[in-house]
């Protein structure tokens, strides 16, 4: 009978277990002139990695696990929040997601890459921060973000933090934390993935205005149910949904569609993709008196 293993061995080989099991739904992606990235299996045929390591639409190739070399399609792709879709003729299986529950703050977590040809590379790490839905710097608003001290080494962009099971947390990306690492949890990743592969983009809606908070006068505040802030409107730009509509630099925006706006975030939240082409009736105090404008809401390209 053998010795068992010291508590360091069993992490150790759990581990190498975890990267094994992801490792057979990791892929290799070549699209770009330097170093190739990595992909993910997310479903049959299916391929999602980071747009920013696409930057040809043609002559993209994969690298399977076992070395074959594929040709893939561009499905859709999303810059917003740096999500592109392949399809592949392939019957990879795909990963296995993690539970919520495991992607606390403090878990261990290893971020893979296969970069070359020779295999899987992995870098261990925990868990260190999470957020809710945020807006990234090239417009896109993604359901959450995590943070680890994983090593993101050159190609793991578009690639999996997984957990000590090897199932995947999120996607890899070091594009959108702007020098740093930052990855999209697979909850929020899902209906990017779903709309790319139902349309070929995430549609997001636009008005086309430049805005910052700015306190009510007390009076108008209590007609509005006590509301303190509106969004003053400093750019305007004329061929936008704004421009069109009349909206004017100065005005306060204080309703979209009824809901009061007391920030950019608080407009944001109401500029979800079914906006897209609505009518909505927007308040805005102009000259210090109200002024209902109807607008349509357009696409961002």
């Amino acid at each position: 009978m053998s010795d068992p293993g010291t508590p360091l061995e069993d992490l150790s080989n759990a581990l190498a277990t975890a990267v094994e099991r992801a490792a057979r739904a990791t892929v290799r992606v070549d699209a770009r002139a330097r170093i190739p990235a990595t992909g993910i299996v997310w479903s049959d045929g299916v391929v999602v990695t980071a747009d920013h390591v696409v930057e040809r639409d043609e002559d993209v190739s994969v690298g399977l696990p076992d070395d074959v070399v594929v040709d893939a399609t561009v499905v859709g792709r999303d810059p917003g929040s740096d999500v592109v879709v392949l399809r592949i003729a392939s019957a990879t299986p795909a990963i296995a997601l993690a539970p919520d529950e495991s992607q606390r703050i403090g878990s261990l977590v290893l971020a893979l890459g296969r970069p070359g040809a020779g295999g899987p590379e992995a870098s261990l790490g925990v868990i260190s921060a999470s957020g809710g839905p945020w807006r990234t710097f090239r417009g896109g608003r993604v359901g959450g973000s995590i943070r680890s001290d994983t090593t993101f080494f050159p190609g793991f962009s578009g690639g999996p933090l997984i957990d000590v099971e090897g199932r995947m947390v999120g996607l890899n990306s070091s594009h959108l934390g702007r020098g740093a690492g930052l990855t999209v949890p697979h909850a929020a990743l899902t209906p990017i993935v779903e709309a790319l592969l139902g349309g070929g983009r995430v549609r997001r809606s636009y008005l086309g205005i430049g805005s910052q908070v700015a306190r009510l006068p007390e009076s108008m505040g209590a007609k509005l149910d006590g509301q303190e802030t509106g969004l003053l409107i400093i750019t305007v730009e004329p061929e936008s949904p704004a421009g069109q509509a009349g909206l004017m630099i100065g005005d306060v925006l204080v309703r979209f569609g009824g809901a009061a706006i007391t920030d950019t975030e608080a407009l944001q939240a109401e500029l979800g993709p079914e906006r897209v082409d609505q009518a909505v009736a927007l308040t805005v105090l102009r000259g210090g008196e109200p002024a209902e404008i109807a607008v349509t809401v357009g696409e961002r390209t």
